[in-house]
C-alpha cells in the first residue's frame, strides 16, 4: 500500500484525529481500518480481520499506524519531523538534495554525472561510503539506502541515467558491498521504469546478479508492479516461478500446475495480480478453487484495493464480470482514496466498465472520485 504522504505543513493536531478516528473504525469493526492495521502495525501484519477486531486496540497503537503509514517508524519519529525539522524532513526535495553528509552527498553526485573515474578514485579516498547508509523518511521506501541503490533512480529523482550507469554501478560493486544491499539494488533496478526507458534495466540485472544478487528476490515484486520483461530476466537468472508470478505473467499451465500446494496468501496475492492484469482463465481457476473476491489484496499486493478494483482500474472487462459474477462486491472502497470499482473505473476512462458495474449497482449509485483530501483513486 503506497503510504499517505504528509502535506508540505502538517498538523499534528489533525494527526491525533486521525489517530482517534482508527480507534473508532477498529471498534465498529470496519473491513478498511483492518486493513490499514494489518500493512502499517508490525503486530497485525499477518491477523485476520477477526483477530484484529478481538485485540484491544489502544491509542499509541492507532497513533503508531499513523506515523507508519505517513512513513515514519514511530510517533515520536514523525513528531518531531513536524516540529524540528530538519534538511532530510523537507520532502519537497529530491532525495539526493536531501541527503546531509556532504561525503556521501559528493559520491552521489559524481554517480549521476556518470564520472566512473572519478568515483572510482574518490571511493578509494573514503571506502566507507560503498557500506554507508542514509535515511529517509516519509516515504514508501528508499528509506535506508546504501550509495549502490542510488543506481537505480528508483525513487525517480532526475528522470533519466547516465549513459554509462552500467560502468558506474561496477565501480561501487568493485569498492564491496552488502550483500543485503546487492538484493535491495536488484529490487529497485527490476521495479523501476526509468531503468527499463533508458535500456539499461536488463543489463544491469545481470550485472547485480554476477555480483551476487538472489535473482529470487526481485522476481514477485516485478511481476507484481507490471515490469513483466524484468521478471522474466530474473527467472533466466535462476527466479523460480510461483503461483503469483504465475498469475502475474498469464502462464496458466504453471498456474494449474502450482495451484494445489500453494498457500492461502499466495493464492489471494495471485488473484490480485490476475486481476490487475486481465488474466481471464487463472481467476476463473483461482475462484473455482475456492478463492473469494472479497478482501483486500493482501500486503505487498495493492492491498489498498480488491481484485475488482484493480480489474476495473486495468479495463479487463472479461475479469470485471467474471468477478461479478462470482459474487464481487460493488461497494467495498479503496483504504486511500475511498473509491468502488467504478469509481476507478471513470478514473481510468474505461466508460464501458463503469456503466457495467453501476448498472450492477443500480440507480442508488453515486460518484465518488476524490476523498476530503481531493485526492483521485487510481491504480
Amino acid at each position: 500500500m503506497p503510504v499517505r504522504r504528509l502535506p508540505s505543513k502538517a498538523n499534528l493536531e489533525h494527526l491525533r484525529y486521525q489517530a482517534k478516528d482508527l480507534l473508532r473504525a477498529h471498534a465498529a469493526r470496519d473491513a478498511a481500518a483492518a486493513q490499514l492495521l494489518r500493512e502499517f502495525h508490525p503486530r497485525f501484519g499477518r491477523a485476520t480481520d477477526a483477530e484484529m477486531f478481538a485485540a484491544e486496540l489502544k491509542l499509541s497503537d492507532a497513533q503508531l499506524t499513523i506515523a507508519r503509514e505517513a512513513g515514519f517508524p514511530s510517533w515520536a519519529r514523525l513528531k518531531r519531523h513536524i516540529e524540528k525539522p530538519t534538511l532530510s524532513d523537507q520532502l519537497d526535495l529530491r532525495h539526493h538534495e536531501r541527503i546531509e553528509d556532504a561525503i556521501f552527498r559528493r559520491a552521489v553526485e559524481l554517480l549521476d554525472s556518470g564520472d566512473a573515474a572519478g568515483l572510482r578514485s574518490y571511493l578509494k579516498a573514503h571506502p566507507k561510503v560503498a557500506q554507508q547508509r542514509v535515511v529517509f523518511e516519509g516515504g514508501n521506501y528508499f528509506r535506508n539506502p546504501t550509495l549502490l541503490e542510488f543506481v537505480a533512480e528508483n525513487p525517480v529523482r532526475h528522470g533519466k541515467l547516465p549513459a554509462n550507469i552500467v560502468e558506474v554501478t561496477r565501480v561501487i560493486l568493485d569498492a564491496g558491498v552488502e550483500p543485503v544491499a546487492l538484493n535491495e539494488t536488484l529490487m529497485l533496478v527490476a521495479t523501476g521504469s526509468v531503468a527499463r526507458e533508458c535500456g539499461v534495466q536488463l543489463p544491469m540485472i545481470d550485472l547485480l546478479c554476477d555480483y551476487g544478487a538472489d535473482a529470487q528476490s526481485a522476481a514477485r515484486a516485478a511481476a507484481l508492479l507490471g515490469e513483466h520483461e524484468a521478471a522474466r530476466a530474473l527467472i533466466g537468472r535462476g527466479a523460480r516461478i510461483d503461483l503469483p508470478v504465475a498469475a502475474a505473467l498469464g502462464l496458466t499451465e504453471d498456474a494449474r500446475r502450482l495451484l494445489p500446494a500453494a498457500d492461502g496468501l499466495e493464492r489471494q496475492l495471485a488473484l490480485s495480480m490476475a486481476s490487475d492484469f486481465g488474466h481471464a482463465v487463472i481467476v476463473r481457476m483461482l475462484l473455482d478453487a475456492g478463492e473469494g473476491p472479497n478482501r483486500y489484496n493482501p500486503v505487498g499486493g495493492h492491498s489498498h484495493t480488491t481484485p475488482l478494483h484493480q480489474a476495473a482500474g486495468g479495463g479487463h472487462e472479461e475479469v470485471v464480470r467474471l468477478l461479478v459474477e462470482r459474487g464481487a462486491r460493488l461497494d467495498m472502497k479503496d483504504v486511500l482514496w475511498h473509491g468502488t470499482p467504478a469509481d476507478w473505473a471513470r478514473y481510468a476512462g474505461k466508460v464501458k466498465i463503469e456503466e457495467y458495474l453501476r448498472g450492477k449497482m443500480g440507480a442508488g449509485s453515486h460518484l465518488l472520485v476524490s476523498d476530503k483530501t481531493g485526492r483521485a483513486p487510481h491504480t
